[in-house]
């Protein structure tokens, strides 16, 4: 045994020192052309099973602006947000916007929630409608239009060159939300989101219905009250089979600072303490039931869970979470 083992171990030292020279000339031989650079996107969009549903998260561009403070921690001093951004290795002085909206079909009908920023937007998207496209739907086929909020990232596709994007939908939005943006519209021509409030919902409103929290846009997809972003800014719990998904909107606009500091004020809130209430309170509820989230401007996918241990939050990228939970 000893024998056959010694000469095994000779015959493949010898086969390494015969190999050697080869594998070293070809290491050193230089390369006969330079692969060329692709310069073509990542994904546009992430698809998973919520029970019988599938969804689709797009990506509608991603801008990157100066940043976080003040936009984020606009109560607090610069060095406290800048030391909150080392911590998570982040950069201090710049931030990136991710645009996601996202598709949800049912089986019975196709959902689109946000119509993401449209042509002109000054950050950038206005993609959606080829991204769409990239995950095999087309405008046409879709039958309903979700509106979280007015924002113009949100409604900003609702038209194209003057004419509805999706020219067969119905739409759905927040009663408190659609009042409130259009009474602007009417005392203040002027207001941006206003004037495009008046260009690209105000002439489809015979296919809106007006909600309210807890009412249903479909069966297994219900508002949720997400008030303080915007006066009627709301989200929307989807339930299938043993899947469960939160899609929340603007409720955090940034995966750290949002969400690890969830009382401070962010520029775009238009009611800062009621949006702040309303992060822990949605954080604490899918913290506690374990519900995945798409968040509207997390790094794409989008897609994340909320661990609130130790008296804090922070975002848990979603991996396969979601399948684990039998959701898939």
């Amino acid at each position: 045994m000893t024998t056959r083992l010694n000469r095994r171990h000779t015959l493949l030292a010898l086969a390494g020192a015969v190999a050697a020279p080869a594998l070293i000339g070809r290491a050193t031989t230089p390369a006969q052309a330079a692969a060329p650079l692709q310069n073509v996107p990542g994904p546009l969009f992430h698809r998973f099973k919520i029970g019988d549903f599938e969804v689709t998260t797009l990506l509608d561009g991603a801008a990157l602006v100066d940043g976080p403070h003040p936009i984020f921690g606009n109560d607090q001093p610069a060095e406290v947000v800048h030391q909150l951004l080392r911590e998570n290795m982040l950069p201090e002085t710049k931030v990136r916007f991710y645009f996601t909206p996202t598709v949800v079909n049912t089986g019975e009908a196709l959902i689109v929630f946000d119509t993401g920023n449209g042509q002109g937007s000054n950050f950038g998207g206005g993609d959606m409608v080829m991204q769409l496209q990239a995950a095999g739907y087309t405008p046409d086929q879709v039958d309903i239009v979700v509106i979280t909020h007015f924002h113009p990232d949100h409604i900003g596709g609702a038209a194209t060159d003057g004419a509805p994007t999706y020219p067969n939908a119905r739409y759905v939005t927040g009663a408190v939300e659609h009042n409130t943006w259009s009474q602007i519209a009417m005392d203040d021509p002027e207001n941006g989101i206003g004037k495009l409030y008046t260009a690209n919902l105000k002439p489809q409103l015979e296919k809106f219905t007006f909600i309210d929290p807890d009412d249903e846009v479909v069966p297994g997809i219900r508002a949720v009250q997400s008030f303080g972003h915007t006066p009627g800014h709301l989200s929307f719990h989807i339930e299938s089979g043993n899947g469960r998904l939160l899609i929340w909107g603007d409720i955090a606009n940034h995966f750290v600072a949002s969400i690890q500091r969830p009382d401070w004020h962010v520029v775009f809130d238009m009611d800062k303490e009621a949006a702040a209430a309303t992060r822990k309170r949605i954080f604490d509820m899918v913290a506690a039931d374990r519900i995945p989230v798409v968040a509207y401007h997390s790094p794409f996918p989008g897609v994340g869970m909320i661990d609130a241990k130790g008296g804090g939050y922070r975002w848990i990228p979603e991996t396969y979470q979601i399948e684990a939970m039998g959701a898939g």
